[in-house]
């Protein structure tokens, strides 16, 4: 079963849509939506095990012009 998450990203005020569309591109990312408040950009990522998980948020949003922060939430299956 593939680890599935939503990643809150806080961003550089004033490039919150360039940066959620360079999240959209992101390898592993499913999508990435902009938003109004806090946080500035919502993205739903599914990796096929939690280590995978780590180095999309790790290695390659954290790296992403524009994003200043990151808030992750792993979704547990009820």
């Amino acid at each position: 079963m593939a680890t599935q998450a939503y990643v809150f990203v806080y961003a550089t005020p004033g490039k919150v849509e360039e940066t959620a569309s360079a999240i959209a591109k992101v390898e592993g990312v499913k999508s990435a939506h902009s938003c109004w408040g806090r946080p500035d950009v919502i993205a739903f990522v599914e990796a096929s095990t939690p280590k995978g998980l780590g180095q999309i948020v790790l290695q390659r949003i954290q790296r992403v012009p524009g994003v200043e922060a990151t808030d992750t939430r792993i979704v547990v299956e009820v």
